[in-house]
């Protein structure tokens, strides 16, 4: 098939890989144009549009299809299939209808569950245990469409956003070709979703990052894990953020108040929580880099009583 595939970040970039090692002709990627990157706040091309290049593939990146010499464009490729991940537009119909066998999208849960920006992230936070990649038949809504086929994956306790991203990442790429492989039966076999069961993946913002020592131990856990690596947890310590980029919870019992520093040594922070107690292990204050408790202690000192938050 002639195929064009849309997508921005790294979790696509590994899909358009994969797709070079088939049989299938990339005619062309879209993604969304070069963003300010990085302290001097440069012009960066996203990691598909490096990727395409490496391969001499041309390259898109319209602002979005409201221009009628976008969607001619688009049209002119004569593509058979349109392949979506985390592109980071919303597509209308008329763009949909373009590829002789319409778009199809990679998306990062089990739908209906998760649709929208964030489905990793959510994941963590609400305590999934099970999560998956699901290949659906693209319409005008978000993730709505129906499903042609799906590969589930377990959420370990200790599991990251990033570590389940790139795990995901492989699954949606080897989901992706062998859904490749016979296409237009799956189409025609695909299962509607149910809206009833919908769950919304709202888009992260930093000011969830802060964590309340009032919540569970569990529920903080959860917030360091699914903010990593971005926003990342923090806290206040002595006035300065404190940033938290892996922690575990241990079982100990406490009278301390919310917040209260009840053990230090090198093996970990341990902070009293409204239920339970989250053992700090890798952190970050502001000036440094992301460190093991251990290395914090050689250069800080941290006492039992103090308070985070």
């Amino acid at each position: 098939m002639r195929i064009i595939f849309s997508g921005t970040p790294e979790f696509a970039a590994e899909t358009l890989e994969a797709l070079f090692t088939t049989e299938h002709e990339i005619c062309a990627v879209y993604t969304q144009p070069d963003r300010p990157s990085g302290r001097g706040r440069k012009l960066t091309a996203s990691p598909v549009k490096q990727l395409a290049l490496e391969h001499n593939i041309p390259v898109e990146q319209p602002l979005n299809f409201k221009e009628d010499t976008d969607k001619a464009t688009l049209a002119s490729y004569k593509a058979d299939l349109m392949i979506v991940v985390a592109y980071g537009l919303l597509l209308p119909q008329a763009v949909l209808s373009i590829p002789k066998l319409g778009c199809i999208n990679i998306h990062a849960s089990l739908l209906p569950r998760w649709r929208g920006a964030a489905p990793i992230q959510r994941a963590i936070l609400a305590g999934d245990t099970t999560t998956g990649v699901c290949i659906m038949q693209m319409e005008a809504g978000l993730d709505t469409g129906p499903v042609m086929a799906r590969t589930e994956c377990p959420i370990h306790d200790d599991d990251t956003a990033q570590i389940l991203h790139d795990r995901l990442a492989k699954i949606g790429a080897d989901t992706l070709l062998s859904t490749l492989a016979e296409l237009e039966n799956l189409q025609q076999s695909a299962i509607a979703q149910d809206d009833t069961s919908m769950c919304y993946a709202h888009k992260l913002h930093k000011d969830e990052a802060a964590i309340d020592w009032q919540r569970t131990a569990q529920e903080i856990a959860r917030q360091v894990h699914a903010f990593n690596p971005w926003p990342v947890a923090q806290t206040l310590w002595q006035g300065k953020v404190f940033r938290i980029w892996s922690a575990n919870i241990i079982t100990s019992q406490h009278n301390a108040s919310a917040g209260e520093v009840i053990a230090v040594d090198k093996l970990g922070i341990d902070i009293a929580t409204g239920d339970g107690v989250l053992r700090l292990t890798e952190i970050q204050v502001p000036g440094k880099r992301a460190m093991s408790v251990a290395d914090f202690l050689n250069a800080n000192s941290l006492t039992i009583g103090e308070h985070l938050g």
